[in-house]
């Protein structure tokens, strides 16, 4: 990532991830670290910030690294995912053309503010399992 502080406020505010611990590398050649968690899974993700000539310090082109990250809202309403891709809009998320709308409600996707693809997705309500299988059975 270009800007650590940037990509704190965006994953803590628009995702709700809290931040668990941070840890500096830089004497030895590598960079800051901060390890973030996702209250209701428990799920972590660490981001790192490499200062120019560090050993890992590169430039980071598509396919080169990390493709994506995913997030489930779990049995969620359509509108609970359109809420929060409003949410990393706001937050300064950049769309990438896959959002409720174009995906019948299902997944949507933005890039962070570094680029790094975020899916967001959800899984049927009971409600919408039921009605499934009642379009099935006919």
């Amino acid at each position: 990532m270009t800007d650590l502080r940037r990509s704190l406020r965006f994953y803590t505010a628009a995702l709700g991830l809290e931040v668990t611990a941070r840890g500096d590398t830089r004497s030895w050649g590598g960079g800051l670290w901060v390890q973030l968690r996702d209250p209701s899974s428990g799920r972590r993700i660490e981001l790192n910030w490499y200062p120019p000539r560090s050993r890992f310090g590169t430039k980071y082109a598509a396919g080169d690294g990390i493709d994506h990250l995913d997030f489930t809202l779990g049995s969620a309403p359509r509108p609970a995912l359109e809420s929060v891709y409003r949410r990393l809009l706001r937050a300064g998320a950049r769309p990438t053309g896959l959002e409720p709308a174009t995906t019948a409600g299902w997944m949507a996707s933005v890039l962070d503010p570094d680029g790094i693809w975020i899916t967001i997705g959800r899984r049927p309500t009971r409600a919408e399992r039921a009605e499934f299988d009642r379009a099935g059975s006919g």
